[in-house]
């Protein structure tokens, strides 16, 4: 792996896992001592991150990582929306229907209360996400996904736990997944609307909670 590649896996984890948090200060000298790279692959990997929109360049030496806020999580979805919806119409029509109805026994059979039940489940949505891409085959429209995914993972753990969203989200993706296999497209589209309709409800409640607790 080419140095800019790994500092840009490390400090891409660090952000969306949290170790890097909003508004943190990411010093060149600093960042590549400790990454141990040199600047111009450092300079690389932010220049990445940058185009993400992960991070933002304070001065020609110093780039902070994003905030991002309810306005922000609004736009994601309003994208989200639109590209996953017509991947999912698409899907239905050109995807694998056999891998797709394993996908909705998988998540049928998901058991969130064992423990490693959501890691499992998280990797099933891997998975799927990545059957879907391949079944889409528009190498554009998935190139914008792994975009919109890419903060995702951010916006994912600024909503608190809850278990009953989390189950409804199960059934929501074995019925994408069902109405994928069985090629109904407007289903397979709508279920996906429902699901992302809920899925930035309760993301915009827990995130509203957590600054309500906090002030």
């Amino acid at each position: 792996m080419r140095a800019s590649d790994r500092a840009y896996a490390t400090l891409l984890d660090e952000i969306q896992g949290g170790a890097l948090s909003p508004g943190a200060v990411l010093g060149e000298v600093e960042q590549a001592a400790r990454l141990g790279v040199s600047r111009t692959p450092l300079r690389e990997a932010l220049g990445r991150l940058a185009a993400d929109g992960l991070v933002a360049q304070q001065s020609p030496r110093v780039t902070v990582v994003t905030a991002i806020d309810a306005d922000d999580i609004r736009e994601i979805f309003e994208v989200r929306r639109a590209l996953e919806e017509s991947a999912a119409r698409l899907a239905a029509e050109r995807g694998d229907a056999a891998a797709f109805a394993e996908l909705a026994r998988g998540f049928a059979e998901a058991d969130l209360a064992g423990p490693d039940g959501r890691d499992a489940y998280y990797a099933l949505i891997g998975r799927f996400d990545r059957q879907l891409d391949q079944a889409v085959s528009n190498d554009y429209l998935t190139a914008a996904l792994r975009t919109v995914r890419t903060h995702l993972v951010r916006v994912r753990r600024l909503a608190r736990d809850n278990p009953d969203r989390l189950a409804a989200s199960v059934a929501e993706h074995r019925l994408i997944a069902s109405a994928i296999a069985a090629r109904d497209a407007d289903l397979a589209a709508h279920a996906t609307h429902v699901h992302l309709h809920n899925a930035l409800s309760n993301i915009l409640d827990s995130l509203h909670a957590t600054t309500k607790g906090s002030s």
